[in-house]
């Protein structure tokens, strides 16, 4: 199907679509086996996507420093990747990120971006101060990319049941990469981390439907054709941004 340069900034008048994770999964998967995505590509467009929405959130001299220490805090699988992604991408941002990496993948991809990441200097933590005080005074915000789309709380292994007990009792914002880890993908829910700020991946997910912070979308590179085809009614970018604002 061809398109010309007006279906991109044509702004639907449809609803926003928020996909189940059957939805999500299948369109991730038409992304790769049938437009020829790559994931390392996907995982990098989202990675950048969700540094940039951090900076418009807090924007650098609003955290009370000029350069923020943000704790990134990844999990073992693809949400966890793109977690990488965006610390070395807030570290070119002029952002102060430290990773916290306990059960490091030994899929190909997460040791490229755990190495990318390593080589900008970024530091990573042996492990998590169970007293959230000490997170509290040494970082400004944190980013929860624990858990997601591929791993839901009950699936997932320790250490990542406590970190999440952990991270729920720290009074610094923190920042979710597509789904706030504990939440059922499917339902509206609060359970799980209580996120000021939610990045959806790619399209929202029906448990962002319960979500009232600052939600941001990542999901201006999808084809127009998978876009019609799951009618997600993407809002409209402003400019060249990637990201945009959900009201």
């Amino acid at each position: 199907m061809n398109h010309n340069v007006a279906d991109s900034d044509c702004e639907s008048t449809e609803p926003l679509r928020y996909l189940s994770k059957d939805e999500a999964v299948a369109m991730e998967t038409e992304l790769l086996r049938d437009y020829r995505f790559g994931q390392q590509q996907l995982t990098e467009i989202l990675g950048h996507a969700c540094a940039v929405a951090i900076t418009k959130a807090f924007p650098l001299g609003t955290l009370g420093k000029r350069q923020p220490t943000v704790l990134v805090v990844c999990g073992p699988d693809q949400n966890g990747c793109i977690g990488l992604s965006c610390a070395r991408h807030l570290r070119v941002f002029e952002y102060m990120p430290t990773v916290f990496y306990p059960k490091r993948s030994a899929n190909s991809l997460q040791q490229d971006f755990t190495v990318q990441c390593e080589r900008m200097d970024i530091p990573f933590l042996s492990y998590l101060p169970t007293e959230v005080q000490l997170i509290n005074d040494a970082y400004n915000l944190i980013v929860d990319a624990v858990l997601g789309l591929e791993t839901e709380l009950g699936e997932a292994e320790e250490p990542f049941t406590n970190i999440i007990l952990t991270l729920q009792g720290v009074k610094i914002p923190i920042v979710s990469l597509d789904i706030p880890s504990g939440w059922d993908n499917d339902k509206s829910s609060t359970d799980g981390i209580s996120p000021s700020v939610l990045v959806s991946l790619m399209a929202p997910k029906k448990c962002a439907l319960g979500f009232s912070g600052t939600h941001f979308l990542a999901g201006r590179f999808l084809p127009y054709d998978i876009q019609k085809k799951y009618d997600l009614n993407l809002p409209k970018f402003s400019g060249t941004d990637c990201i945009t604002e959900l009201q």
